[in-house]
């Protein structure tokens, strides 16, 4: 739904959601999916922001490997840390981050583990994931949908960019609020298949720069393509750009 205005999205919308779904599955395969630690996932999140899955796996990597336990990690120096994820990028602002986080949930919980998020309810898990310093909708859904299995639509930059050329996401609807109307939009068993299509057609076809709209299998139902294909410049954008500095993606 529009958090604004609290208007739900038109049945059409849904339609076309569930029919780019569809093309979606018919056209890739997707790897089956292994649940992760909440908190490593979390971490893992947190260090992926402003950066490629490339450079924050091998960020990832290299944290584990020099700390094996989160309670190694807990222990560590900042100085530490943050030469362990240097591949990442903004090793700075990445590093107090998940220190405060692994700080919090030691305090709260008295053991460095999220497991206790799958008893709650989903809303108390997203709100407390959002209470966290560098905890943005996207982080709190990615952590919801893939590491705790309650239902939440992750929005990143290429579910962003697809979602908004096919229409799914209004022009001018913020990345924030595109979170809870994909949610509207899409059926919760499909969250996690779609959102992950998405992110695979956003870096095989749909990219940011020359997209290539004459192999799309969602080209009849995209918005972007019928402009190009009209010759009339398209204005669908993100009106919603995350600098490094903000609270979190």
């Amino acid at each position: 739904m529009d958090v604004r205005t609290g208007a739900a999205p038109p049945a059409r919308l849904r339609r076309k959601a569930a029919a780019v779904d569809r093309a979606l599955r018919r056209r890739y395969r997707l790897r089956p999916w292994r649940e992760r630690d909440p908190l490593g996932a979390l971490i893992g999140t947190i260090l992926s922001q402003h950066t490629s899955d490339t450079n924050s796996g091998r960020a990832y990597a290299r944290l584990r490997a020099r700390y094996p336990t989160w309670e190694a990690v807990h222990r560590a120096s900042a100085a530490g840390i943050a030469a362990a994820i240097r591949p990442a990028g903004l090793a700075s602002l990445k590093t107090p981050r998940i220190r405060a986080v692994l700080d919090r949930v030691a305090r709260e919980r008295g053991r460095l583990s999220l497991a206790f998020l799958r008893r709650w309810p989903r809303e108390r898990a997203r709100a407390w994931l959002r209470s966290l310093p560098g905890v943005g909708p996207k982080t709190a859904a990615i952590v919801m949908q893939f590491a705790l299995a309650k239902p939440a639509f992750a929005v990143d930059t290429h579910v962003d960019r697809v979602g908004r050329r096919l229409g799914l996401i209004p022009p001018r609807m913020s990345t924030e609020d595109a979170h809870l109307w994909m949610e509207a939009i899409v059926p919760p068993r499909r969250y996690g298949p779609l959102h992950r299509f998405l992110v695979r057609h956003g870096r095989e076809i749909c990219t940011a720069q020359r997209p290539r709209c004459e192999v799309c299998p969602v080209r009849r139902w995209c918005d972007y393509a019928s402009t190009v294909k009209s010759g009339v410049p398209s204005s669908v954008r993100s009106t919603r750009t995350p600098s490094p500095g903000s609270d979190g993606a």
